[in-house]
């Protein structure tokens, strides 16, 4: 296959070699002279995007930005939005590690931009190597006192690494900069679902959802909550407001299946416990 898709390359090459006519072997070096075409002008150095541009693209799908911001940071690799945005796209696209080198290489020519710092430590969390993310994490949290972000991932960091009492900190003073903050009590109530604590998580996330700012993806995690309680009715409720009916379909049937499982390893737990009584 590999050949296959090689040989039109191949023949473009050779293509583009023998485009122009030879030349006739009785031309003499005046005639060729003569009939040779002046050099073109360099082409001017290409520019970054404008603003406008740049918050156009800010619109599109993680494909569509990864090739702007792309081809933004080749132009100018010391513009630090360039490199924020591209990194933001190759996480959203999955390429985690990538993400996280184009972050690190923000911080190589701007060591204190938050924003990088910030993202670097995403990466790092989403490719499931928290523990390299930290450090970058600390440092924005150090340089951003007042911003609740470093915060929030702080805790997913810790949590990742199992530093649990490190997340609950870490959570507990990104609500105080920042209080019923959605995105901190999303964060703290996934690693107490992690826990087996499905109850508590749900009373986090009523909180989470109950915010204006709230998006699908708290619904969504609050379903889960829900469903993993065996509150199924909830859950599907919550679940056909937001999604189209073959994906709503999709969770229900999972979360009726971890429920039938739930209550079967419960039963076995009870029989267990009546024999060995």
């Amino acid at each position: 296959m590999s050949r296959t898709l090689a040989l039109p390359a191949t023949f473009v090459a050779l293509i583009l070699a023998s485009g122009a006519p030879a030349l006739a072997q009785t031309e003499t070096p005046a005639t060729v002279s003569a009939q040779t075409t002046p050099a073109a002008p360099p082409a001017p150095p290409a520019r970054p995007a404008d603003a406008a541009t740049r918050a156009g693209y800010d619109r599109m799908d993680a494909l569509a930005r990864s090739v702007f911001w792309a081809r933004e940071n080749e132009i100018n690799p010391r513009d630090p939005q360039a490199g924020v945005k591209l990194a933001l796209a190759l996480r959203e696209l999955g390429q985690f590690d990538q993400a996280a080198a184009t972050a690190q290489s923000v911080l190589v020519v701007q060591p204190a931009n938050v924003e990088a710092m910030l993202e670097l430590g995403r990466a790092h969390i989403a490719r499931g190597q928290a523990f390299y993310g930290i450090a970058a994490l600390e440092q924005a949290r150090a340089a951003a006192p007042q911003d609740w972000r470093p915060l929030s991932l702080l805790g997913v960091a810790y949590q990742q690494v199992r530093r649990t009492d490190d997340a609950r900190a870490a959570w507990n003073e990104g609500l105080r900069l920042s209080p019923d903050n959605p995105d901190i009590l999303t964060n703290a109530a996934i690693a107490l679902m992690s826990s087996g604590n499905a109850a508590g998580a749900e009373a986090l996330l009523r909180r989470a959802a109950a915010q204006p700012s709230a998006t699908l993806k708290v619904r969504q995690n609050l379903a889960l909550s829900l469903g993993l309680q065996g509150k199924t009715a909830e859950a599907e409720q919550i679940l056909r407001r937001d999604l189209p009916p073959e994906a709503a379909d999709r969770n229900i049937r999972w979360l009726q299946a971890r429920a039938a499982q739930a209550a079967a390893q419960a039963e076995t737990r009870n029989w267990s416990s009546v024999q060995g009584g």
